[in-house]
């Protein structure tokens, strides 16, 4: 031990003079294995402890709401303080089963004894378990495994290009350019937010990749007619657009996708990160169109909350890839493999997708009854538990309004939509309560327009 500390300790001393002695002294104390800990990690911080800790600490990206979470169980969230909050975000469309599922704890904690990581590099069997789950469940024929939505997306973007370029061999230039549609979101990452409608997103970063055309959402006329003009590669569209508003598409609109997908040689890529595995009631968004697409992002609820994504694709687009075109380091590992397996056994049961829909249906109905003859509301929409609720105002002081009475909200669209996805196995007297409470917030809106 001595003669690592020694050996370290003098690669430390070769740093140039200019280097800041702090930082010199810190590497020094993380590289010598003799030094423990001074402090560990402290989980009984109060949440004003932890607001004042995380505004020193963090990059300041997030416009967080002032709530800490310190733990959950089903659909009941708490702060450090105990304060109870009815959960209906899901960690933004994510825990499908809630919170501290037992099955999903005694999958992940047997498998985290076993094998967490092992890299692309070898073969793993939950990875290869889970692909055949998916497989067997969709249109798909293949599935490439991501980290998030953001990187599914970018592995269709680039599958899409490729695809073009093998179908098209003898031409210099095959298409590459790609349609997207208004309100959608489809990433924050340079690929995907260059899909992303809103130009917020985009602004602040660009040049993003070029090549991107934003349509109506549901103009068929005019998609048909950019698409055959033989430069798109991929069209890339939300079956329900989450973060745009709650928007649902028509059959008729996607149908008519397909077929001027077909026509041109172009592939028709649907985006279910969030609408996806069960949130509709169907297993599959793209299952109530009874439209299919060539390939179909995937990700927010498949770990129940570990991170993983995935691009679902038909052999004929997965045939173009070859050895080393695409990969990642972290992806499709055992961890997060065999939550996705816990996760996806679950939610694909018939029963399970009924009982989705029949929630979904039950929360729609009684929140039109509640707060549907509110002046500020405009409109309730929504497939199974993906539900928004547009007003005409602001929905921000609403949230805040609702975060106090102890239920957890989101927005969408401008910011004038309420956007509900509570955990799968929500119970009705659990979406009973959510609405009493959404009732009787409502009139914090008149205060917003004085």
């Amino acid at each position: 031990m001595g003669s690592i500390k020694l050996f370290l300790n003098r690669l430390i001393s070769l740093s140039p003079p200019a280097v800041d002695i702090r930082r010199s002294v810190k590497t020094q104390a993380c590289l010598n294995m003799d030094v423990q800990p001074t402090d560990s990690v402290k989980l009984n911080l109060k949440s004003k402890e932890v607001m004042e800790i995380e505004a020193k600490v963090l990059v300041g990206t997030y416009a967080r709401n002032p709530l800490v979470l310190a733990h959950g169980k089903g659909c009941k969230l708490y702060d450090p303080e105990g304060r109870e909050y009815l959960d209906c975000t899901s960690g933004i469309a994510v825990n499908a089963l809630g919170h501290g599922d037992p099955d999903w704890v005694r999958a992940v904690t047997e498998q985290a004894n076993l094998l967490t990581h092992v890299s692309n590099v070898y073969y793993s069997i939950p990875q290869v378990e889970l692909a055949k789950r998916l497989v067997a469940c969709s249109f798909a024929d293949r599935v490439f495994f991501t980290n998030s939505g953001t990187e599914a997306n970018e592995a269709a973007i680039k599958f899409a290009r490729k695809f073009q370029r093998v179908l098209h061999p003898d031409e210099k230039h095959p298409a590459t350019e790609f349609i997207a549609f208004t309100n959608s979101f489809h990433g924050r990452t340079m690929g995907a937010v260059a899909l992303t409608s809103k130009e917020h997103y985009r602004f602040p970063f660009e040049p993003v990749m070029p090549g991107v055309t934003f349509l109506e959402y549901g103009n068929i006329q005019a998609a048909r007619e950019l698409i055959k003009c033989g430069k798109i590669a991929a069209v890339f569209v939300e079956p329900i657009q989450g973060e745009g508003g709650i928007y649902s598409a028509t059959k008729e609109f996607l149908q008519s996708l397909r077929s001027a997908c077909d026509e041109a040689g172009c592939l028709l890529v649907f985006d279910e990160v969030q609408c996806g595995l069960g949130r509709t009631g169907y297993l599959w968004a793209y299952e109530a169109y009874g439209v299919v697409p060539d390939i179909m992002t995937i990700a927010k609820p498949l770990a129940g909350g570990l991170p993983i994504g995935a691009a679902l694709m038909s052999e004929r687009v997965a045939a173009a890839m070859k050895f080393g075109e695409h990969g990642s380091t972290f992806a499709g590992g055992p961890l997060v493999c065999t939550a996705a397996i816990t996760v996806l056994d679950k939610i694909s049961r018939p029963g399970f997708l009924t009982s989705v829909s029949k929630k979904g249906q039950y929360f729609k109905e009684m929140l039109i009854q509640k707060v549907g003859g509110n002046l500020h509301v405009r409109e309730v929409r929504g497939l199974g538990l993906i539900i928004g609720i547009e007003l005409d105002v602001s929905a921000s002081s609403l949230v805040d309004a609702c975060r106090n009475s102890g239920l957890l909200i989101l927005t969408a669209g401008k910011g004038n939509v309420v956007r509900l996805v509570p955990p799968l196995i929500i119970s009705e007297q659990e979406l009973e309560r959510a609405a009493d409470i959404l009732f009787e917030c409502l009139p914090i809106l008149d205060k917003t327009l004085k």
